[in-house]
């Protein structure tokens, strides 16, 4: 009698187990998508996606390393797509739940928003999606390509640093604001740097130096 007590008891363990998985599996996951050019890659960049993360509570965020960013390849040369992602995968490197991704490379051609979140979208039909943009982008985003569908797909997440004002308003939208450290770094002094031989340390994640060093990036060893 003690034996088939047993074992009931532990039928009723594995079912409840078993049940328990069930729920965990149908909630939604929840991602970050973080589009950009990342020429290079630095410090800035992974402090907001991580507090992103954290603050929004979702299950990773992937960075989307663009493949032909429409708005800027009039105004400067852009590095290979293949170098930009390989600098982005050694940033993100031991990151949990970040993730790098060549999805707009592997597509090809100009890099729009409305194609990656729907193609994430198709992947996965129930994730929830959170565009993640900086301010000053997120003031654009009515030039984007079919802007309008935009709002359809995912909340947007306008990531602002520490002091700067929040009076924008985003039509259509469901919106998370985000305030990270003010850290006054972009990838263009930093190409400049790089190029004419300054240090970057600290400022580029170390795997990502190595990257840039290993490929000779931005006129890195020239003579």
């Amino acid at each position: 009698m003690t034996c088939v007590t047993l074992l009931i008891a532990s039928d009723e363990v594995l079912s409840s187990r078993h049940s328990y998985t069930l729920q965990m599996s149908s909630i939604p996951k929840r991602i970050g998508v973080f589009g950009g050019t990342f020429d290079p890659p630095h410090i800035g960049h992974l402090v907001a996606a991580n507090t992103v993360r954290s603050n929004l509570q979702l299950d990773e965020v992937v960075v989307v390393v663009a493949n032909e960013p429409w708005q800027k390849t009039d105004s400067r040369d852009i590095s290979p797509a293949s170098d930009r992602l390989a600098m982005v995968r050694a940033a993100v490197a031991g990151h949990v739940g970040l993730r790098a991704s060549a999805l707009e490379i592997d597509r090809g051609g100009p890099t729009y928003s409305i194609d990656t979140l729907t193609e994430l979208r198709r992947k996965d039909s129930e994730a929830e999606l959170f565009l993640i943009v900086g301010a000053d982008a997120a003031g654009g985003l009515s030039t984007w390509h079919r802007a309008s569908e935009l709002p359809n797909l995912a909340t947007l997440v306008v990531v602002s640093r520490e002091g700067d004002g929040q009076e924008e308003h985003f039509s259509h939208w469901n919106v998370e604001r985000v305030s990270i450290p003010r850290l006054e770094i972009s990838s263009s002094d930093l190409r400049d740097r790089i190029g004419r031989g300054l240090p970057v340390d600290w400022i580029v994640p170390q795997p990502v130096i190595e990257v840039l060093t290993e490929r000779r990036l931005y006129g890195l060893g020239a003579p």
